[in-house]
């Protein structure tokens, strides 16, 4: 599309000149050579190194040998899934990167022991110690692992589950990604890949989001028998694990992962369900009045507002928007994401066979994030824009912690993202004076916010029944499809028609094959950034600096103590209802104006 202007591809030589390049093959070489000899060092130690004279020191030697090590491998891995995002339909692409997990995998396996050491040492031992320095840097990721004790099995089983991984549920997370950007919709004789596709459904033509509905179920429903066993296969294997390592919920392994409690999560669930009637229910039902019907076809749920102008926004225009958005909120923000244009790091053009979607690859803290997005044009793209780019500056900030306590638990991963996508919709919205106008960017917003917390709460309880459900057997495509339709009616509401086809649409969702569970990360991020963003709105003096220091702590904190100084609590039951509100109030702003 010549009028987005020239759209960035990434440069991923930071991390690698080239695929067979010697500094790839070296770094994996001395990768193998290390890991042997750091199994050699310090398998079956760790017990008498703890309890040594010198334990804080020779442990924090130990773990910052580790950590190098992880950094080396997380750069691999990173570059070879990259290459495989760029194109999942090249074979080339695709044998990299399943001979890097297969190498990565290989040479893991000799450090797996590691951690689970670390958590037989008595913990009255290892709290000593790590009370001292230097050890006490470590200190956050070691309660962490700490965290994984109750769930932990014998070297000998974990290194089973380790390295069936790759031909388990990898490679069906792999099938999964090749067979989705493999398929082509057919549009009027045109053959589409998922994303032009998708993208017609927020077309102003009506005709035009039919057909493309049209379109997308015909293909998913042809392909049903393939997702339905890369589903069934996978929430099986989940279901094994689960079992052996003692985690007795469906979603108990995912909340530990992101250091959340149980318990938190039930809270937003049941405040999002329950605000349901208030949010998407009584939203589409005014946007159904917007177009004259009692109800929207379920392909008219994203669609433009009527007699709205829609314009192509060029890349630059998309660019400057994020950027001075940013830049008002603060210089450091709008110069950390300045560096993703000026120095490559973002992927935008879309392309055959490259990766759906869009996402924020932090890498390692020795390299740089990067940034894949598929660009064409609509608000929602430079809403994606801002979104991405919140990640990549929270990765940026928190890359210091190195490589063991950079990553960010998901609750607390969507924050910037959200953050920046709030600021962007504000700056927009704070210039727009045309009445027509200005009420088409709050619906856009109003629909991000229902897209972002109402559908992922809903796809979160449609994967609790599919897990638990496949506990007691296979399911069917049609009993797949009969979970969807029952929780999209829920969530949708009467003003939404579920039309034929649709049930088929579950297939498609990505977080279902690669992270389960995962969805909730963006109710609990949008929900808690409409709260932070209260906070900001009424005392800005000092947020900015608190805003940063919550960023740049990475993993090294709970959520309960990084929001303690924006007057935060995720364990309030009420907290949610402050997110909450906010969207309600939106909502009566569009029901004012008609």
């Amino acid at each position: 599309m010549p009028e987005l202007g020239d759209l960035p591809e990434w440069n991923l030589a930071d991390l690698y000149p080239g695929m067979d390049s010697e500094a790839y093959k070296a770094d994996l070489a001395r990768a193998e050579k290390e890991a042997k000899a750091f199994a050699e060092t310090y398998r079956g130690r760790l017990a008498d190194i703890a309890a040594s004279a010198d334990a804080p020191a020779a442990l924090h030697a130990a773990i910052a040998r580790y950590e190098a090590l992880d950094d080396v491998l997380g750069r691999v891995i990173s570059y070879a899934g990259l290459i495989y995002a760029g194109d999942t339909t090249d074979p080339v692409c695709a044998k990299f990167y399943g001979d890097a997990q297969d190498r990565l995998t290989a040479i893991s396996t000799d450090l797996l022991f590691f951690t689970l050491e670390l958590n037989r040492i008595d913990d009255a031992v290892l709290d000593a110690a790590a009370a001292k320095a230097p050890l006490s840097h470590y200190r956050p990721w070691l309660e962490d692992i700490r965290r994984e004790k109750p769930h932990q099995l014998s070297d000998e089983v974990e290194q089973l589950f380790h390295e069936k991984s790759v031909t388990g549920h990898a490679a069906w997370n792999r099938l999964f990604d090749e067979t989705m950007s493999a398929l082509r919709f057919d549009f009027d004789g045109e053959k589409l890949s998922i994303e032009p596709t998708l993208n017609k459904l927020q077309d102003a033509d009506g005709e035009i989001r039919r057909k493309a509905s049209d379109a997308l179920a015909t293909t998913f429903r042809e392909n049903l028998r393939v997702f339905t066993l890369i589903t069934n296969t996978l929430a099986k294997d989940k279901e094994i694990s689960d079992r052996w390592h003692k985690f007795s919920d469906v979603a108990d392994s995912r909340h530990l992962a992101n250091r959340v409690e149980p318990e938190v999560v039930e809270a937003l669930v049941s405040a999002v369900r329950e605000a349901y009637p208030r949010l998407s229910h009584r939203y589409y039902r005014l946007k159904a009045k917007w177009f004259g019907r009692d109800a929207l076809d379920h392909w008219d749920r994203n669609a433009p507002l009527p007699k709205v102008e829609q314009r192509v926004i060029p890349w630059n225009e998309a660019k400057d928007t994020v950027l001075s958005a940013y830049r008002t909120f603060s210089p450091r923000m709008a110069d950390l994401a300045t560096r993703f244009f000026d120095e490559r790091w973002i992927d935008a053009p879309v392309r055959p066979g490259k990766a759906p979607g869009a996402f924020a690859h932090p890498t390692v803290p020795s390299a740089h994030p990067y940034v894949l997005v598929n660009y064409l044009g609509k608000n929602r793209d430079v809403m994606t824009l801002a979104h991405e780019l919140g990640h990549g500056v929270h990765q940026l900030l928190a890359a210091p912690n190195g490589a063991l306590m950079a990553p960010t638990p998901l609750t607390l991963a969507e924050t910037a993202s959200v953050f920046g996508e709030m600021l962007t919709f504000r700056s927009l919205l704070a210039s727009t004076t045309d009445p027509q106008a200005r009420k088409a960017m709050l619906a856009g917003k109003v629909e991000d916010m229902i897209n972002t917390v109402v559908r992922q709460i809903a796809f979160y309880g449609f994967e609790r029944k599919v897990h638990l459900r496949r506990r007691e057997g296979e399911l069917t495509a049609d009993d797949l499809g009969a979970l969807w339709l029952e929780v999209q009616t829920e969530s949708l509401g009467p003003a939404i028609r579920l039309g034929p086809g649709y049930e088929t649409f579950w297939s498609y969702i990505p977080h279902f094959i690669h992270s389960p569970f995962y969805v909730y990360a963006y109710a609990f991020g949008d929900c808690l950034v409409n709260s932070l963003y209260g906070v900001y709105e009424k005392a800005s003096d000092g947020f900015v600096e608190r805003y940063f220091a919550m960023l740049s702590a990475g993993g090294t904190k709970h959520h309960s103590e990084l929001l303690a100084p924006f007057g935060l609590d995720a364990r309030d039951p009420a907290f949610w209802s402050i997110g909450l509100s906010l969207i309600e109030r939106m909502i009566g702003e569009l029901e004012e104006l008609g």
